[in-house]
C-alpha cells in the first residue's frame, strides 16, 4: 500500500519558488535564511537532523529531478565525498566564502564600497543581476548588498547539488552538505555532553 505524503513532502516546491522570486526580484534572497538557521536550531533543541532527514526542501528537489524525473546517474557516491577531512574542509570553505559575503554587505552597508549589483556563481563567476535588482533601490545598499551575495551563497549551493545530482545519487549533496556537516557536528556534541 502507497504510503499517503505529509505536508512536508512538498517542501520541494519552497525551494524551486525560492530560486525562481530571487531571479526576478532579489530581496527574496533573504527568505533564504531560514534555510541557514532552522537546521541549526532543529540540531541545537532536538539534537537530531530532522531537518536534513525530513524537511529540506533542496534535497527534496534532488530526489524529484534525479530519481523521479530519471535526471541522475545513479552511481554511488565517491569515497572522499564522505571523508570527514573533504566535508569539514568544504564546511570552513564555504563558511570562508559566507565571511567574505558579509564582509562586503559591512563595507557597502558602511559607505565604503559601492552597490555590487551582480551574484557570483561558484565564487568566482559574477552574473549580472540588475533585471532582479529594482526592488534593490528601495532598501538601503547593505540591505541589497546581503540579499545579491547570499543569493550568490544558495545559488552556487544549488548548482553543486545539482552536478553532483547528475552524476552520483540524488541526494549525493547531502553528503558534503555544510548545513548537514553543522548539523551532525552539533548533534555528536549534544549527545556527547548527555553521555558525559
Amino acid at each position: 500500500m502507497k504510503q499517503r505524503k505529509k505536508w512536508y513532502d512538498y517542501l520541494w516546491v519552497l525551494s524551486a519558488l525560492y530560486l525562481i522570486l530571487g531571479f526576478f526580484n532579489i530581496l527574496f534572497a533573504w527568505l533564504g535564511l531560514i534555510c541557514f538557521f532552522l537546521p541549526l536550531g532543529i540540531a541545537v533543541i532536538r539534537g537530531n537532523k530532522a531537518y536534513c532527514n525530513r524537511y529540506c526542501g533542496r534535497g527534496q528537489l534532488f530526489e524529484l529531478l534525479g530519481a523521479r524525473l530519471h535526471l541522475s546517474r545513479g552511481r554511488p557516491v565517491p569515497r572522499f565525498l564522505k571523508q570527514k577531512w573533504f566535508r569539514y574542509g568544504f564546511l570552513a570553505f564555504f563558511m570562508l566564502m559566507f565571511c567574505n559575503m558579509l564582509f562586503t554587505t559591512y563595507l557597502v552597508a558602511a559607505g565604503a564600497s559601492g552597490l555590487r549589483e551582480a551574484v557570483t556563481l561558484l565564487w568566482v563567476f559574477r552574473l549580472p543581476w540588475h533585471f532582479a535588482a529594482s526592488a534593490a533601490a528601495l532598501v538601503p545598499p547593505g540591505v541589497a548588498q546581503f540579499a545579491f551575495g547570499f543569493y550568490g551563497v544558495m545559488l552556487t549551493s544549488t548548482v553543486l547539488g545539482l552536478v553532483t545530482m547528475v552524476l552520483f545519487k540524488p541526494r549525493a549533496w547531502c553528503v558534503y552538505c555544510p548545513m548537514g556537516t553543522m548539523t551532525q557536528g552539533i548533534c555528536k556534541l549534544r549527545h556527547r555532553g548527555k553521555v558525559g
